[in-house]
């Protein structure tokens, strides 16, 4: 089969599309016929060595988390999938393997893919999908009429983020470039602040979650932003973001919490019943085939996508 390999870490001159043995699954897991596969910021930061600590030094490594496509063979103790059911697969941050023809994947981390989405479409769901669920749902407490800004809502979290903002009836206010203002405001943004012109944390406004989607400004800058009980969430844990989590969290009012996504069967499936009915639509900037990683790639590291950037196998 083909896949995306690294020899060793680097940029984008480390990638090689080559011939690579089909895995055979595990007794609990399935082997999936990649049909997409998505583009995340950490796929590239994983390819510099920026998250040795789960990845490790040993290579060759296929990269890539998450993908969507077909069962092909099940694991003898695999009790819920069958061989041509269409799926996505999160075989996960350590094990990696998404951007290649064949993967396997867990029992629990496979889930049966939503009916009117393509494979293009699903394959984002398990990091972007449910990083901004958890993130506005479990970390930020969203609630009706809460007041939500989200920082990089033009982008594959943020993106998801505005629509389940509205899901949950949160007033949303929605930080792009102006170029990606009618974007947000058609998910449903109910304002939308051009970075380039107006510093959001100048505006006088007071939040009661700011969701930095994209990991650009501290905690420490967005305090005067929150309201008097806000919470800050973000996508890449940071010293002060860890101490207020767990340490001075207790002492102080306003909180801030990164998230580390969590796949899990209940939150896919109340994404694919919000897909399903047509209250959640997943964005796609550009799609490249899989010979055409590097590129895709390098388009990832301009953190200028509009939703998501794909493989399609």
């Amino acid at each position: 089969m083909k896949a995306a390999v690294i020899d060793k870490y680097g940029g984008n001159d480390m990638i090689e599309v080559k011939d690579v043995l089909v895995p055979s699954p595990g007794p609990h897991e399935v082997l999936i016929r990649v049909r997409a596969a998505a583009i995340n910021p950490l796929d590239w930061k994983i390819r510099y060595g920026g998250a040795k600590i789960l990845t490790g030094s040993k290579f060759p490594k296929i990269l890539g988390s998450e993908c969507a496509g077909e069962v092909m063979e099940t694991g003898r103790k695999v009790k819920h999938f069958n061989n041509g059911d269409q799926v996505i697969g999160y075989p996960g941050i350590r094990r990696l393997s998404a951007f290649a023809e064949y993967v396997c994947a867990s029992e629990q981390t496979t889930f049966s893919k939503p009916k009117n989405i393509t494979f293009e479409q699903a394959s984002a769901l398990p990091i972007a999908g449910l990083t901004a669920l958890q993130s506005l749902r479990d970390l930020g407490h969203i609630a009706r009429d809460s007041r939500v800004l989200i920082n990089g809502a033009s982008g594959g979290v943020g993106t998801f983020a505005i629509q389940i903002g509205k899901i949950f009836e949160a007033n949303i206010t929605a930080v792009c470039s102006g170029t990606n203002a009618d974007l947000v405001k058609g998910l449903g943004a109910d304002r939308v602040i051009d970075y380039t012109q107006k510093d959001f944390l100048e505006s006088g406004e007071h939040y009661d979650i700011i969701f930095d989607a994209v990991s650009k400004r501290s905690f420490g800058e967005c305090k005067k932003a929150l309201a008097p009980t806000g919470i800050y969430v973000n996508t890449l844990p940071s010293l002060s973001v860890l101490l207020n989590q767990f340490l001075m969290g207790f002492f102080v009012r306003k909180k801030a919490k990164s998230v580390m996504v969590k796949p899990n069967a209940t939150d896919m499936e109340w994404m694919k019943m919000q897909i399903e009915a047509r209250k959640i639509s997943i964005v796609i900037d550009r799609v490249y085939s899989l010979e055409q990683v590097s590129e895709a790639l390098a388009y990832s590291e301009t953190e200028k996508a509009k939703g998501k950037v794909i493989l399609s196998l």
